[in-house]
């Protein structure tokens, strides 16, 4: 999976060939014609309520696929100490939680020759050591 350039209508597709499910179902789900399914799959992006209901119909959570994006690709926010932290109604979530397939990637890039360590270190911005328990615990 490229997490740099998402194209979710191609990730779907796969997720529906993986699953078996039907188009009849699929289009009954969705209330869309077989065209319109058939158009989805070409398409970049979706509305996030349309991708909601794709996540239910094929048991499959899409919106990962942004987050893992935004783990390796969002800038770090660097804020003054002395600013007051905002409060927001809004949850939060931790950005530095690194699932299995994001580590399985970086691993891949390395293992691969494509990035050196201090490649993915710099532009990923891993800790050093967190790279280096990582390439300890699931050598391949």
């Amino acid at each position: 999976m490229d997490f740099k350039n998402i194209h979710i209508g191609e990730a779907i597709q796969k997720r529906v060939s993986e699953s078996g499910i039907e188009t009849s179902r699929i289009c009954k789900f969705l209330n869309r014609s077989v065209d319109e399914i058939f158009e989805m799959y070409t398409l970049k992006s979706l509305d996030s309520e349309l991708i909601l209901r794709w996540c239910k119909i094929l048991e499959y959570d899409f919106f990962r696929i942004y987050t893992q994006h935004l783990i390796l690709f969002a800038p770090v926010m660097v804020r003054n100490q002395t600013d007051v932290k905002q409060k927001s109604s809004l949850p939060k979530f931790r950005k530095n939680m690194y699932t299995k397939e994001i580590i399985d990637f970086i691993l891949d890039l390395i293992e691969n020759g494509e990035k050196t360590r201090a490649q993915v270190i710099e532009e990923y911005r891993i800790p050093k050591t967190t790279l280096y328990k990582w390439i300890d615990k699931y050598k391949s």
